[in-house]
């Protein structure tokens, strides 16, 4: 029997999540998913319906669909890795999570096809020591509604570049998380 995380919060509370063995896949634990979805709940008003999300780096797809599970009205997956991309496709058609798109590609390539999608959050959560930030914030700038959000896993706290605010950070472990919040560029 492999690894498991579980869903914390809506409609598809305490669905397990397979995590597949990939170099690199760290599933955001539970405790740091309830603490997201607790401030976003709070910023949002609870108003989840109208919200579009991205997953950049979806690996085992815990971010994409707790976001599901709270009744966002679309979530976009993107991930590389083939058995990665396959478990989440799997656990979609189980749950019949017809809000929940996986896309199969690298991050980087996906970010330009997406140049007319807005979106409300993106989370980050690409693998450590790749030197993804700061560059990827600006990357994403583009692709965010006014006042969207951005949450942000790395392996050390960030200075939000310019055009960002940051709203709320902690720590667990070795992983620190961070929420930032789309400003208008001077």
């Amino acid at each position: 029997m492999g690894k498991y995380i579980r869903i914390v919060g809506g409609q598809y509370r305490r669905t397990p999540i397979s995590v597949v063995d990939v170099p690199g896949l760290r599933p955001t634990p539970d405790r740091v998913r309830e603490t997201l979805f607790n401030w976003l709940n709070h910023l949002w008003q609870g108003d989840f319906g109208n919200k579009q999300v991205l997953d950049l780096f979806a690996g085992s797809g815990a971010l994409g669909f707790e976001a599901a599970s709270r009744g966002v009205m679309h979530v976009q997956m993107v991930e590389s890795d083939p058995s990665a991309v396959a478990a989440l496709r799997k656990l979609r058609d189980k749950l019949a999570a017809k809000s929940v798109r996986i896309h199969a590609g690298d991050a980087k390539h996906t970010l330009s096809r997406l140049e007319n999608t807005r979106f409300d959050l993106i989370c980050l959560d690409p693998p450590f020591g790749a030197s993804w930030f700061p560059g990827l914030l600006n990357d994403i700038y583009p692709l965010l509604s006014k006042q969207g959000l951005v949450y942000a896993e790395t392996e050390r706290a960030l200075t939000p570049p310019e055009g960002y605010i940051a709203l709320r950070q902690g720590r667990a472990g070795a992983v620190h998380y961070q929420l930032f919040q789309r400003d208008e560029m001077p």
